[in-house]
């Protein structure tokens, strides 16, 4: 595993790929920005939001998808009060069983804002039957649960005829993924290319009981649909010059967002303004760091070094200390969820993690790191 020279980006992220020089594809963008015309940016940013007024055929001009989190607290704020459009906010609800009340307030918090949201809740029992097979296959349990996540906006875009989507961070500029990366540095549509949702291949989901005519909600739409419909997905963090995970979080935090409050070795969150709406991403960020060896802290810290924040060295020392960390009551919470024990649980994880850069531990900790961070 190689880390960036300048964050501490490993090359494991899939979808990223370093420069002859060992800088990874984020820092080039955030080295970019010093250089870009902001102006230009703005001229650009207005022709979308003519784009949204002149096409859309309701009374809303533009669609944001949301959580009620932070990143759409300020999106969906910034589109009405900076830019002047009529936004239509879109959620995709977790079932009743998964859902947090902190995550029911947060989205209640934009409602009271002033905003019209839809809330698109897919049928529990199938919901579960496909994440306890994504669990089971992938050892990601949010690999059918993102696949409505990400389909839900488009479709409901096309049916109300509303064709702009404000989506927020580019990932392959602002992270490094380059499989998203379009013809523009704001240009949303090759979204469908993510490692997600997997070239929208959804044979792997029928099973179980699972038939086609189920899974409407977690087919993204086609290119054809979507031309058709003059779709156009616009990454919004890209006309942003202070777009970050903690400067969100700080925003909708003093415009009545929630946050957690759990110790950052429970959640393997240091700062407790992500993944609000639910408690077992909490877990799925400790398997992807088993799996690719960085999980969230790594980027938060790297978008604090890129901001001149943190120096490298103080962000690695974070993420050793945090990353990958989970408290066990949220593992014992899914496992009940599903209907599974623990131990057979754990079975799963164990099977996925990269031999390379992990050894087995003994006690609590299963697994301890190969490798030193940086």
């Amino acid at each position: 595993m190689r880390y960036c020279t300048r964050c501490i980006q490993p090359d494991t992220r899939p979808g990223t790929r370093f420069d002859a020089e060992g800088v990874c594809p984020a820092c080039r963008y955030a080295e970019s920005l010093a250089e870009v015309d902001w102006s230009e940016r703005d001229r650009v940013l207005a022709e979308i939001v003519e784009f949204g007024r002149q096409n859309s055929h309701s009374g809303y001009d533009c669609i944001i998808g949301v959580s009620g989190g932070k990143d759409s607290t300020r999106q969906a704020l910034f589109v009405r009060e900076t830019l002047g459009m009529r936004p239509l906010l879109v959620c995709l609800g977790y079932p009743p069983e998964q859902v947090t009340q902190r995550g029911v307030d947060n989205l209640s918090n934009l409602v009271r804002l002033g905003f019209d949201c839809v809330q698109i809740n897919p049928g529990p029992r199938t919901w579960k039957a496909l994440m306890k097979r994504s669990f089971f296959l992938h050892a990601n349990w949010c690999k059918s649960t993102e696949l409505a996540l990400f389909s839900a906006v488009p479709r409901l875009a096309i049916a109300y005829q509303i064709p702009l989507i404000w989506w927020g961070e580019n990932a392959a500029l602002q992270l490094g993924d380059l499989n998203v990366l379009g013809k523009e540095g704001w240009d949303g549509n090759n979204l469908r290319n993510m490692n997600t949702l997997a070239g929208g291949d959804l044979t792997w989901l029928l099973a179980d009981g699972v038939r086609r005519n189920q899974l409407l909600q977690y087919c993204y739409p086609s290119v054809e649909q979507m031309d058709a419909a003059r779709l156009k997905i616009v990454f919004l963090g890209y006309f942003w010059r202070d777009w970050s995970l903690v400067d969100n979080g700080v925003f909708a935090a003093l415009r009545g967002l929630d946050v957690r409050r759990e110790p950052p070795w429970d959640i393997g969150d240091p700062v407790g303004v992500t993944s609000l709406d639910e408690d077992w991403v909490t877990f799925n960020q400790r398997i992807k760091y088993l799996k690719f060896g960085f999980g969230r802290v790594t980027d938060y810290v790297n978008e604090d070094i890129r901001l001149g924040r943190l120096t490298r060295e103080a962000g690695a020392r974070l993420a050793e200390r945090y990353d990958g960390r989970v408290a066990p009551r949220y593992v014992a919470s899914f496992c009940r969820y599903l209907g599974i024990e623990e131990a057979e649980f754990h079975r799963v994880v164990d099977a996925c993690v990269n031999r390379e850069l992990f050894a087995p531990g003994d006690g609590a900790e299963r697994w301890v790191r190969r490798f030193e961070v940086g």
